[in-house]
């Protein structure tokens, strides 16, 4: 599955339009994350715990779209958007949602 930000895959054409798919994926940040995140927030520095949970979240959300998409017949997403947003009480829940436009290549 070809998955693309831009409207078109250079050197491919577009033959079918099949519809707009969409991934999303909400987890929730543990405990011993949030401490640790707020200890670098204090000392400064990259919290890598979160930045893992955001890698996995992302490839998630990607995932299930290209999953959508190949139901549809679809062998590739393009013009895709990739949103985060924080959720819940205390910012508890981060969400990735992904969406695209599946297509058939030829």
């Amino acid at each position: 599955m070809i998955v693309t930000t831009t409207p078109n895959v250079e050197g491919r054409r577009i033959t079918e339009y099949c519809g707009v798919v969409a991934g999303e994926v909400i987890m929730g940040a543990n405990i011993f994350r949030d401490f640790m995140a707020g200890i670098r927030d204090v000392i400064g520095g990259r919290s890598s715990e979160y930045e893992d949970q955001l890698i996995k979240a992302r490839e998630a959300a990607i995932r299930e779209m290209c999953d959508r998409a190949a139901r549809l017949g679809a062998n590739a997403v393009v013009g895709v958007d990739i949103d985060y947003e924080v959720l819940g009480e205390r910012n508890g829940m981060l969400m990735v949602s992904t969406s695209g436009t599946a297509v058939k290549l030829e």
